[in-house]
């Protein structure tokens, strides 16, 4: 059976699911919760290879949190993309005070560790800030992770300089068996759908108390403008559902 079967065969009682991989594969923004017990934060969520300018404008308006792209494990491998934890790290060798800064166990209340990357620019950016010159950045970023996970070689020093303005995050190996943050639930969401598993997220944050946006707020956001709002189980139980491939 083709990997285009086994998504069209796959059926989920959770409506939610099946609009929100209608959304994904269209290129559209919808948002996902992670869990009460863990940031308790929603992500406004895009595919990394639909995001225009606009949608950047959008997440910095409108989210306001960090605009990340997060990348597949296998993908972040070939690319050879380091956690930033871990350059600190080798670093703090050479630099004490550099040591005394890395995460250290026990750090992350939310976690067991941090996925962030490197930040870039892609070298045909200018300053790299500006919504078009991040979009171009996080558009390329997608580019270069779907010609690796293709069987090409990349090389991803001549395509990006850092440091840069885009986060990137490496979904841990594991991904949903080792850790369910925003970067795995949307990997894992773009592995379901069948297209290219670099998303981008952002989290949403609140205007008046200083805080992240609360569950209830975010999903009333989303249904005035329409867009899809996804709690980080419905992913788990999708996913398990999927990696068994029961057709």
């Amino acid at each position: 059976m083709t990997e285009t079967a086994i998504y069209d065969c796959l059926q989920y009682e959770n409506d939610n699911i099946n609009r929100a991989l209608e959304a994904i594969r269209a290129g559209k923004m919808f948002l996902i919760y992670d869990s009460d017990s863990r940031e308790g934060e929603t992500d406004f969520v895009i595919p990394a290879g639909a995001v225009s300018y606009r949608d950047v404008q959008w997440m910095r308006k409108d989210a306001g949190g960090l605009i990340c792209v997060a990348v597949d494990p296998v993908a972040s491998r070939q690319l050879r993309l380091p956690f930033m934890a871990d350059l600190v790290r080798d670093a703090g060798k050479f630099n004490g005070e550099l040591g005394e800064v890395v995460e250290k166990e026990g750090d992350l209340q939310y976690d067991s560790h941090s996925s962030f990357s490197i930040w870039v620019n892609h070298r045909e950016t200018r300053t790299g800030i500006p919504d078009n010159e991040r979009a171009h950045t996080i558009r390329k970023i997608g580019e270069v992770a779907e010609s690796a996970l293709s069987g090409n070689e990349v090389r991803f020093g001549n395509e990006f300089r850092t440091p840069g303005h885009v986060a990137l995050l490496r979904a841990a190996e594991g991904l949903l068996e080792e850790r369910r943050g925003q970067t795995e639930l949307s990997v894992a969401l773009a592995r379901i759908a069948g297209i290219n598993p670099v998303m981008v997220v952002c989290e949403m944050l609140d205007d008046f108390n200083g805080k992240a946006l609360s569950k209830e707020d975010a999903k009333e956001y989303g249904q005035k403008h329409g867009l899809v709002f996804l709690e980080g189980q419905e992913i788990v139980d999708a996913y398990m559902l999927w990696a068994g491939k029961e057709c």
